[in-house]
């Protein structure tokens, strides 16, 4: 009967702190459960590209070709940069060569130039000059159209050249200068603005 006494004293004294360690079981649990749970960071935000160049080309050619395997433009240069924010290529003592369906060939030089992304739309800066071979509805080559200024916005696919700056056209003995400029081949039209003039050659009569 003491026994039985001295072991109820025993479990109402342990019962007093039974609420304590109770909570802290659950600590230690909790902290053991924190430092063995994977943790996964946050993905960094990307950073915004910046106007850096970010790789380089030396002395480079690149060509590129249509759906039928056909050469379609090819471009050389002493050196191109690449900026990411802007997609566009800066090209040094840029060679440009680009042919339409009908195989006819335009040929742009400049001391610089912008490219987009496809190079089909570049902004020729400092001695820049277009020259255009073309053919008759017979298929004989035609005389050239050479455009040259400080400033061409050429567009390739659509066969448009543009400048804001003075600019001088040639084709055989005729020669034509403006203030500014819109060529469209497609569509056979030239538009002169500002100071034009113009000269043109006698042909010989049939």
């Amino acid at each position: 009967m003491s026994a039985q006494r001295g072991f109820g004293r025993a479990w109402d004294r342990v019962s007093i702190y039974l609420p304590v360690i109770l909570m802290g079981l659950l600590a230690l649990g909790t902290y053991w459960l924190a430092r063995n749970t994977p943790t996964f960071s946050a993905p960094g935000a990307e950073r915004a590209p910046t106007h850096e160049p970010d790789y380089f080309l030396r002395n480079f050619s690149v060509k590129s070709f249509d759906a039928a395997g056909r050469l379609k433009t090819e471009i050389h240069g002493a050196e191109a940069r690449h900026y990411p924010d802007t997609d566009t290529t800066e090209i040094d003592n840029p060679r440009i060569r680009s042919y339409n369906q009908k195989g006819a060939l335009t040929v742009a030089t400049a001391k610089r130039a912008l490219s987009n992304a496809d190079g089909t739309e570049v902004q020729l800066m400092g001695d820049a000059v277009v020259t255009r071979t073309s053919f008759d509805a017979a298929g004989k080559p035609q005389e050239p159209m050479e455009i040259r200024g400080e400033f061409l916005h050429a567009f390739m696919d659509t066969e448009q050249v543009r400048s804001n700056q003075p600019v001088k056209l040639t084709r055989g003995g005729d020669v034509f200068v403006g203030d500014s400029m819109v060529y469209d081949n497609l569509d056979r039209v030239l538009v002169l603005e500002g100071r034009v003039r113009g000269t043109l050659q006698a042909r010989p009569g049939p």
